[in-house]
């Protein structure tokens, strides 16, 4: 089969490589599409997966080709999206119900082959089957949008908050879709990309800028998101938080990025500054909202490309062109 292939640090290719074959609980799909994502950058520069190479993508969706001996719940035939996550349900964390913090974390795409290729291997209990009105090739939203769903978790929103958040790619539009969906009382998205903007206007969000400077407030906001991963943007928006108020860090961040604190405000304002972690018991909930329609694929999806573009894919994600690129086996 045809994959892409991280070689090394900065080297990515697409190649023929042996067709998977499945345990006993695991299914095969024959991926209909895959998403790109922040983590793919990284694994790219050397970061989160921990052996190169990999044929990454976390981010897929598709159909059921193969089945594992032991496998009765799904059929041949079948239209899954797929969880990525891989837990060793053995360790302190997962024992404790926080697989996403698994000492043994792994996950497809990032520490096992990936989506990013014709055919992927994943266990059964990993996959979500599809109602029939979903397209297949639209399903490769449902991870990054239970990434999202997590993050609400983390932040446990009250009704009628004031939302502010930094950056306005996939997963910043996510974080606004679902602002709206929890009760916020106004959801102000910030971006240095214009044409990303518009996207955030286009789906309703209360006020759109390139700074936060050109936002009136007269408190700060009960809830910032920091959806970018960028040194600048989170130093900024945890000057943006109001008192009693909650920063979110959701946006990968490189290894070293920094960012200097105030404890004494912290304190003095009971500031809670915490973080979300891909996903953890969101995957079904996230697979349930999408089939209500809550997302509009032909709002997120800015470009369908086919797995052997797959590089010049990461090029044009890097450098933050589109929204939700997926690549199409």
């Amino acid at each position: 089969m045809r994959a892409a292939i991280v070689e090394a640090v900065g080297k990515v290719s697409v190649t023929t490589v042996p067709d998977p074959t499945p345990g006993p609980r695991d299914v095969v799909v024959r991926v209909a599409a895959c998403g790109l994502c922040g983590t793919d950058l990284h694994i790219l520069q050397g970061e989160f997966a921990p052996t190169l190479p990999i044929v990454p993508g976390h981010e897929f969706a598709g159909e059921i080709v193969g089945l594992g001996t032991d496998v009765a719940e799904l059929a041949l035939g079948d239209l899954v999206a797929v969880d990525p996550s891989l837990y060793c349900h053995e360790c302190h964390y997962c024992r404790i119900g926080r697989g996403n913090l698994c000492e043994r974390w792994n996950a497809i795409g990032v520490s096992k082959p990936g989506g990013a290729a014709e055919y992927a291997v994943a266990p059964v209990a990993n996959c979500v089957k599809l109602p029939g009105h979903i397209d297949v090739k639209d399903a490769a939203l449902i991870e990054p949008l239970s990434c999202a769903v997590r993050g609400y978790d983390v932040l446990r929103s009250t009704l009628g908050a004031q939302v502010l958040i930094y950056g306005s790619g996939t997963m910043g539009l996510m974080m606004l879709e679902l602002a709206k969906h929890t009760g916020a009382a106004g959801v102000d998205v910030l971006d240095i990309n214009a044409e990303r903007l518009k996207t955030a206007a286009r789906l309703g969000c209360s006020r759109s800028a390139a700074s936060a400077d050109e936002l009136e407030t007269e408190r700060g906001w009960d809830v910032v998101i920091d959806a970018t991963g960028n040194a600048g943007a989170i130093q900024d928006g945890l000057g943006r938080v109001a008192k009693g108020g909650t920063f979110l860090q959701f946006g990968v961040a490189d290894y070293a990025t920094t960012a200097v604190i105030e404890p004494y405000k912290i304190y003095n304002q009971e500031i809670t500054i915490t973080g979300s972690m891909a996903v953890l018991h969101s995957y079904e909930r996230a697979a349930a909202l999408f089939a209500t329609g809550l997302l509009d694929p032909s709002v997120f999806i800015s470009d369908r490309m086919s797995l052997e573009q797959y590089p010049e894919a990461l090029q044009k994600f890097k450098a933050g062109q589109g929204r939700k690129i997926v690549v199409e086996p």
